[in-house]
């Protein structure tokens, strides 16, 4: 069964699944926020656990193309009951809202495809600093990211080396680049700064299997501390409980895997 239109989730995102997972927020505080970044004020979401002392681990939650819409607000509230203070911020926002188209390749080619590598990864910044003055231990910083948040989370593994870990979901690791995107995660596999998890689907069409294992040969050559986990009955997006790309199996054994790399390098006391 599939719903279409429903609330909070982007257009270009339709047909909507019957398997929508919504968090509850009894033991969370949840909130919109502006985060000041490169001259403006960037637009965030942001989910931690009540009644907590002492600075919380912090994880950037980078959206998908569609925005930082219900599924990423409601991955954050995840993350709180796990005990971090998530952040998911809106990146787009200099450029147009996601919401305003009804599909994907306008979604694409009007909006995402202008937004620059150079300014997401600097706004990331005041992200982290943000979250750091705000209860967030800026010594215990991860960055998780799905689909075209994946590749960020990878790009951002290679920029920042105050990042404890990363975990990319179905991020492009190769292929075209641009003036806005002038590398691919396989790019900067020497230069990861921090231990990456990435989680992709053995059926996804958009990434294939042949890229995938180019970016392992790119890890090892690197020495890079990093792991790729197939799953060979997921297609892409199949966290996305929303859509229905989703795998359920995948999606709780890569969201149990995700939280077992943040433990695994020191980040929960």
């Amino acid at each position: 069964m599939k719903t279409d239109n429903q609330p909070g989730f982007a257009p270009a995102a339709s047909p909507h699944a019957s398997t929508i997972v919504r968090t509850p927020e009894e033991a969370i505080t949840a909130s919109e926020t502006t985060i000041p970044t490169q001259g403006d004020n960037m637009p965030a979401y942001y989910a931690r656990p009540k009644d907590v002392d002492g600075p919380l681990p912090v994880v950037i939650v980078v959206q998908e193309i569609f925005g930082v819409h219900e599924h990423i607000r409601d991955l954050c509230r995840r993350l709180a009951l796990e005990g971090y203070q998530a952040v998911a911020p809106e990146l787009y926002f200099r450029q147009g809202n996601p919401n305003d188209y009804a599909d994907i390749p306008t979604l694409f080619s009007n909006l995402v495809s202008k937004v620059p590598d150079a300014q997401v990864l600097a706004d990331l910044d005041h992200v982290a600093n943000w979250a750091a003055r705000n209860g967030g231990d800026p010594h215990r910083l991860l960055i998780t990211g799905f689909c075209w948040g994946g590749r960020i989370a990878w790009l951002y593994a290679a920029h920042n080396p105050q990042l404890k870990a990363a975990v990319a979901w179905y991020g492009k690791l190769a292929g075209d680049t641009s003036l806005n995107s002038p590398k691919n995660p396989v790019d900067v596999a020497t230069d990861l700064n921090a231990p990456v998890l990435g989680l992709y689907g053995g059926q996804d069409t958009g990434i294939s299997l042949e890229s995938v294992e180019t970016m392992r040969q790119a890890l090892r050559a690197a020495n890079a501390k990093a792991e790729i986990v197939v799953y060979p009955e997921a297609g892409h997006a199949f966290n996305a409980d929303y859509r229905p790309s989703y795998h359920a199996e995948s999606a709780r054994d890569g969201w149990q895997r995700m939280l077992e790399w943040f433990a695994r390098y020191g980040v929960k006391k």
